[in-house]
């Protein structure tokens, strides 16, 4: 499946692209791996995404199905940051909660942390409401989860 937007397009991702662009956001500390993603991904219904624009990748969002089986957790996601601002994250979440909502999931939810309030407020904007914070480690790391209603 593949939607044109604007000047960028959002398709599905191969795990290897998923790696390509989580190695090129700045936030994701520590190196990831290709089983990283293989591995969590595995036996799970899941939605792994890229945005392109002329063959180059712009940014990703992956999700699956939680243990709660009408939830769906969108997982990871990023924009490289000299494509930030121009709607590509908000392209990437519409087409993954799209998604969701047409395969018969009830709420999508993720996890940021309390250093990211750029992350917060993006899923305020978009409609997901905080319903825990969990502590961990200094208060940056608390982690923040965010849920949305279908």
């Amino acid at each position: 499946m593949e939607e044109s937007l604007g000047t960028f397009k959002i398709r599905e991702a191969s795990p290897s692209e998923l790696l390509w662009v989580h190695e090129r956001i700045p936030e994701f500390p520590g190196k990831a791996s290709l089983e990283f993603y293989t591995e969590r991904l595995k036996d799970r219904l899941h939605l792994a995404l890229v945005a392109e624009k002329d063959g180059e990748l712009l940014g990703f969002k992956v999700g699956y199905q939680d243990n709660v089986p009408d939830t769906f957790y969108s997982w990871m996601g990023g924009v490289r940051p000299e494509f930030r601002e121009h709607g590509t994250a908000d392209a990437l979440a519409a087409y993954q909660e799209n998604w969701a909502r047409e395969k018969g999931f009830k709420a999508v939810f993720f996890k940021t942390r309390n250093r990211f309030p750029a992350m917060i407020s993006f899923g305020l904007s978009r409609g997901f409401k905080i319903i825990k914070i969990i502590p961990k480690g200094g208060v940056e790391d608390y982690r923040v989860v965010m849920r949305k209603e279908f």
